[in-house]
């Protein structure tokens, strides 16, 4: 069994279970969306360490673990035991532990180019349809009040206060809207407008369908 085929099974193994949109199938899409990116943009990287980091990254998410700790422990053992390389191994897990929205909130940092292709791939995710039913997918799982016109939506500078929360729709204007701008590569770039058009189309029918007395369906 090769590198990438354990790699998967791993990641398969951690993830299968997660009900809050991080689940296996995710992991292949960021996967396959990494792939794809670095193809477009040419981009010189190492194939283990772009799907490796693509495939684990939710392997260690606090979002997804009961504990960070163990489970990045637990990982970095696995890939030790495949002989994945010293350098290969420190540079997976610098991207999987710093690609992700709330950890920029606490700290900056600038990505290898697999890192930063991952990161836009798994913020590709986060966009268009996909994004749309993985947030409230997410806000069901952790009780989040779908919409609440009297709760608006906030700039989060803290960890802490954006892991908390508030609406499904706010988290539409508080993250996910901010990605596109946020993105590494053209390629990236183009894709996360084109699935954010999208998004604010939903977010125009979704408001109508909130207030039928003002829609004046019928």
């Amino acid at each position: 069994m090769d590198k990438i085929t354990r790699i998967i099974a791993y990641a398969k193994t951690k993830l299968q279970e997660d009900l809050t949109g991080h689940g296996f199938d995710h992991a292949q899409r960021v996967a396959t969306l990494a792939h794809q990116i670095a193809k477009k943009e040419k981009a010189q990287v190492d194939e283990i360490t772009l799907l490796a980091s693509a495939y684990l990254h939710d392997t260690i998410d606090d979002k997804v673990v009961p504990d960070v700790a163990e489970a990045l422990a637990q990982l970095q053992m696995f890939l030790a035991e495949i002989e994945i390389s010293a350098k290969q191994q420190a540079e997976i897990i610098f991207i999987i532990t710093h690609m992700s929205f709330s950890k920029e909130l606490e700290e900056k940092v600038t990505l290898s180019t697999a890192g930063k292709i991952v990161q836009d791939a798994d913020r590709l995710e986060a966009l268009g349809a996909m994004g749309i039913l993985r947030t409230a997918y997410f806000g069901g799982s952790h009780q989040h009040p779908l919409y609440d016109p009297a709760i608006k939506p906030v700039v989060f500078t803290d960890k802490t206060e954006y892991r908390k929360g508030s609406t499904v729709i706010n988290h539409f204007y508080e993250k996910l809207f901010l990605l596109p701008k946020k993105m590494n590569t053209k390629t990236a770039y183009e894709e996360a407008l084109r699935r954010q058009k999208f998004m604010e189309t939903f977010l125009t029918e979704f408001y109508q369908e909130w207030e039928p007395e003002k829609a004046n369906f019928f």
